[in-house]
């Protein structure tokens, strides 16, 4: 029953609650959107949990006691173990242990704790025999044996043992002190780490609040989404004719556009052709004219330069050689004084410019332009012949609408999310309630650690006062019956802290030896396979929980064992703060992509598309006029023009010698000439061949390089122009034909491709909604860090402050055993004797025994002193005075 809960609780999440569209539904673009959809960022929730613990100083310890642990337990995590054990439900190795295969599985578990089993031996051992061993000790002592008897044997080295005892004793202390801080800081760690446990507890439950809150908010944000999709595909829809009929034109175009270029050209030519003629015929005319004027006034200037250089003055008696020379020259030259093109013999291009100005009566220009005007007209053709597909394609839209905001209603979301939330706050409250009662059980647990570490404590300020005591009231001068009382005090400390090392250090090592199987095996079997992930395959095994069963969170959730989602992956998806349809797969008992695609009717709207038959047969691209204007432009018969006559003609200049070059010569001949009447009508005639050039010659040369122009113009024109006329006909035939008869392929594609950028709008939706509900949608990070979070309060808080405490008690237990040794040997040397080594015969002890202060012994006599025993004692009766006193020194021992 609580499966179909939890189903439900899912499907909750996913479906959200009802959508207010009209609220949320966003304005309509005005501009055609691009292919790409921005639907935005998913709300998200903030988590609050940090699930890391950092130790910090007291890591240290904790690594130590890993590393004992390492050495204790060196083997592997025994998965095929526990596996096993786990299988067989332990029940049937109890009832049927003596099968064999349960006597295996008995031995590998035996091997596996073979490193505990010894420690727990060993720790027994300790617990039984050191209570029996300090029984017997105590019995022997009170028998004066076993250190008893207060007497001691002086030797020669007695100060070296005296402080290497001391020193290794003050030594033990240290690291029994070292046990104990350590003990008592993961004790005092366990309790301070109980307030981060109840934050941590705190922002989890938070967390799941939070998760629970943000997961409606979030999918009613992916159905509200739609909406951009939606409007989107209306604003390609109203902008179908610039869309679709804009692609349709610019892939007809690649064909169209230079056909009717061509033709544009042509009625370039054709002006271009009418501007050149006219400018022939008028420059001919011009030509022709001012070539007699010119005629006319040279000729006048050769017969005034004739009549001049027959003056006497030129040939005469009276002239000079120089003026005789000069003036046969200027007589020789004036036969280049003629004109030399003749334009007069040309052929005018009248009949031509008449039938070229009938060509250009028909506006060719103006019928390109109607063509232009037809073809761009594409679009709104297309828009015109599509509207019926885009009125049924929004009112398919509004329906899709209906069916998705329908969703929310089919499952009692508010009710399941509501239920979920109050058992947080419900759960969150008990634990809350707890509280008081968890922070007193700590604090009984607080007082007995603390008092197992004031045990230790105790028998320490024993063993530290002893040594302080000891090491101040020792006086190298006082014999071992004749000590201070400081120094007894020390001895006797001593053998307090052996007392109570025996008392105590039996109970310690039954609480280190309990507390180290438990936190121990918890960290071996527990924790440490946590981290390295060798938990989750033994939790992942299949058929683990059920024969059946491969898997069984699908198996348990979804009856599909098969189905690969393990313990290892969702805990995986969940760090990864994946969403929790991912982490769950349960794409596998509602697959949202199949949902959406039946819901938003892509294969309808295709559908409609597929209907689409586009007509571009009413564009005319050349009517019959302008084609036949092209026809009679071919025969105007401007390529019966003779170009070479007009050619030959232009480049012959328009005298046969410049004249400004040629006055400027004369005059300069005429410098050379004696001052006279001859010299001043030379001049006179060189200025009136400057003003001929000036005003008939220059002219004559601007109207030649127009007629040139225009003649080279014409004839690059004519060149060919009935093959040039036919191949801009055939061109925009084909082209006609393209669009008449071929525009339907074309427009196919166009379509296509428009009816899958509508489409693919909406799989750019079902993908985004498919993206977001694996990554963002319900990040189940908050589950994981529920994992986490017990692993840190378990593991880090207690299994590693349990172990560090046992592990620093367990030092104390151990090193009491030197210490009470030490302390046994060493209060020997600090307490009050009740006897002492005494000699009979002086002159038999070595001198060194004679020495005062050298030996401990004070030997009054030699002071003035009477000493009463060595005077009342006979030395026969030594044994019978001092039954315990020892024979006398050997030498050896000195």
């Amino acid at each position: 029953m609580w499966k179909t809960g939890l189903l439900l609780l899912f499907w909750g999440l996913l479906t959200s609650s009802e959508l207010q569209q009209e609220a949320t539904e966003p304005e309509p673009r005005n501009q055609p959107p691009s292919g790409k959809l921005d639907f935005g960022y998913v709300p998200q929730g903030v988590y609050k949990t940090l699930a890391y613990y950092e130790p910090g100083v007291i890591g240290i310890l904790f690594h130590m006691v890993h590393a004992f642990l390492y050495v204790v337990q060196p083997n592997p995590f025994p998965e095929d173990l526990v596996v096993k054990v786990a299988k067989d439900k332990f029940g049937a190795i109890q009832s049927e242990y003596q099968k064999p295969e349960n006597i295996v599985l008995t031995l590998q578990a035996i091997y596996y704790e073979t490193g505990f089993m010894v420690c727990a031996v060993l720790g027994l051992l300790f617990i039984v025999l050191l209570p029996l061993v300090g029984l017997f000790f105590c019995l022997c002592r009170c028998c004066e044996n076993c250190g008893g008897e207060m007497h001691q044997r002086q030797r020669k080295n007695a100060d070296c043992q005296r402080g290497l005892l001391t020193t290794l004793l003050f030594a033990t202390s240290l690291i029994i002190t070292a046990g104990v801080l350590c003990a008592y800081a993961a004790n005092q760690n366990l309790s301070s780490q109980l307030e981060g446990m109840k934050r941590l507890v705190s922002s989890n439950l938070e967390d799941l609040q939070t998760f629970a809150n943000e997961t409606p908010t979030q999918i009613d944000y992916l159905i509200a989404q739609y909406a951009t999709a939606k409007y989107t595909v209306i604003s390609d829809l109203d902008n179908v004719g610039p869309l679709l009929g804009g692609n349709i034109h610019v892939e007809l175009g690649t064909e169209v556009h230079p056909a009717l270029d061509g033709v544009l050209r042509m009625a370039g030519a054709m002006r271009e052709t009418k501007e050149a003629l006219e400018n022939v015929s008028v420059s001919l005319e011009v030509l022709q004219e001012a070539t007699g004027k010119l005629h006319f006034n040279l000729s006048l200037v050769r017969s005034s330069l004739n009549r001049t250089l027959n003056d006497p003055g030129c040939s005469g008696e009276d002239s000079d050689a120089t003026t005789t020379q000069l003036c046969r020259s200027i007589h020789s030259s004036l036969a280049q004084l003629h004109v030399s093109a003749n334009f007069t013999r040309l052929p005018d291009v009248n009949n031509q410019l008449e039938s070229v100005n009938q060509v250009l009566k028909t506006d060719l220009s103006d019928i390109i332009q109607k063509g232009f005007s037809s073809f761009n007209d594409t679009p709104g053709m297309v828009s015109d012949q599509m509207r019926d597909v885009v009125e049924g394609a929004r009112g398919l839209l509004d329906v899709i609408s209906t069916n998705i905001s329908s969703f929310s209603k089919v499952f009692p979301v508010h009710s399941s999310l509501a239920n979920f939330t109050n058992f947080i706050i419900h759960t969150q409250s008990k634990i809350e309630d707890s509280y008081p009662e968890i922070d007193q059980i700590d604090f009984y647990r607080w007082i007995c650690c603390t008092g197992l570490c004031c045990m230790v404590v105790l028998i320490l300020a024993f063993n530290f006062l002893a040594i302080l005591c000891g090491t101040m009231g020792y006086d190298k001068h006082a014999s071992p019956t004749t000590r201070g009382c400081v120094s007894n005090t020390g001895g006797t400390l001593l053998m307090a802290g052996v007392g109570f090392s025996f008392l105590f250090s039996w109970i310690l090592m039954g609480v280190v030896t309990a507390t180290f199987l438990v936190g121990g095996n918890v960290e071996k079997l527990v924790c440490e396979p946590f981290h390295t992930k060798e938990l989750f395959k033994v939790l992942d095994t299949p058929h683990l929980v059920n024969p059946e069963w491969r898997n069984f969170i699908p198996g348990y959730m979804y009856n599909d064992s098969d189905l690969d989602l393990t313990v290892e992956n969702f805990y995986s998806n969940c760090t990864n703060n994946r969403s929790l349809y991912s982490a769950m797969r349960l794409d596998k008992v509602f697959n949202v992509t199949t949902l959406l695609n039946s819901s938003l009717y892509t294969k309808e709207v295709a559908k409609m598309f597929d209907s689409v038959k586009i007509d571009l047969r009413g564009i005319v691209l050349l009517e019959s006029e302008g084609k036949q204007s092209l026809i009679d432009f071919s025969e105007t018969g401007i390529a019966e023009i003779n170009y070479a006559a007009y050619l030959a003609e232009v480049n012959k200049g328009v005298t046969l010698v410049d004249l400004l070059s040629y006055a400027n010569e004369l005059e300069a001949q005429t410098d050379l000439m004696p001052k006279g009447p001859l010299q001043t009508s030379l001049k006179g005639h060189a200025n009136s061949l400057r003003q001929i050039h000036s005003q008939l010659v220059i002219p004559m040369e601007q109207a030649m390089s127009t007629l040139n122009q225009s003649i080279r113009l014409l004839e690059r024109t004519a060149s060919d122009l009935p093959n040039k006329i036919t191949d801009v006909l055939k061109t925009i035939e084909a082209a006609q034909y393209l669009i008449s008869q071929n525009a339907t392929h074309v427009a196919i594609q166009e379509t296509e491709k428009y009816k899958q950028t509508i489409v693919g709008y909406f799989r750019q939706y079902i993908e985004w909604v498919r993206t977001s509900l694996t990554m963002e949608v319900a990040a189940c990070k908050p589950f994981s860090n529920i994992v986490d979070t017990v692993e840190i309060v378990a593991c880090s808080f207690l299994v590693d402050s349990l172990n560090t405490f046992w592990f620093g008690l367990g030092c104390c237990a151990l090193f009491l055993l030197p210490s009470i040794i030490l302390s046994v040997k060493l209060a020997k040397f600090y307490r009050r004797m009740d006897t002492e080594d005494v000699y009979d015969d002086i002159e038999t002890i070595p001198m060194k025994t004679m020495e005062i202060g050298n030996n401990g012994y004070h030997n009054e006599c030699l002071q003035g002193i009477q000493n009463p025993v060595m005077t009342s004692i006979p030395a026969y009766d030594t044994m019978t005075r001092f039954p315990r006193a020892s024979a006398p020194p050997r030498h050896i021992d000195w």
